[in-house]
């Protein structure tokens, strides 16, 4: 069984940043050979792909993101982060971390304010 659990959201006003966390328990899994991800929701909207980072790091972005998120990974603490810089209203929304083997945070709220 895999947990995970984000951190990191809040309220921010537009142009500011933001960091979440996503730390992963489990000991009987390999999360250092794992590949992972970052989603988001916003309210009335189907859920987003924002961001991957590989086993080996590399990275992957949609488009409206890239240059402004920065997904990275720390395998010594089972954690992924999401670097979200110049923030923008239309990034308000719920966002959720996965990894491989289709699990899943709970989520967390992150509210940019015009």
């Amino acid at each position: 069984q895999v947990q995970l659990m984000e951190s990191g959201g809040g309220l921010v006003q537009a142009g500011g940043s933001l960091r979440l966390s996503c730390a992963a328990s489990g000991s009987i899994f390999r999360f250092f050979d794992m590949a992972w991800a970052w989603y988001r929701q916003a309210p009335g909207k189907q859920r987003e792909w924002l961001a991957t980072i590989s086993r080996l790091g590399n990275t992957r972005y949609v488009e409206h993101v890239q240059g402004r998120f920065t997904i990275s990974r720390d395998n010594a603490k089972n954690t992924v982060y999401l670097q979200m810089d110049s923030l923008k209203p239309e990034d308000t929304a719920v966002y959720y971390c996965w990894i491989q083997g289709d699990y899943w945070g709970q989520g967390t709220q992150v509210t940019v304010s015009a």
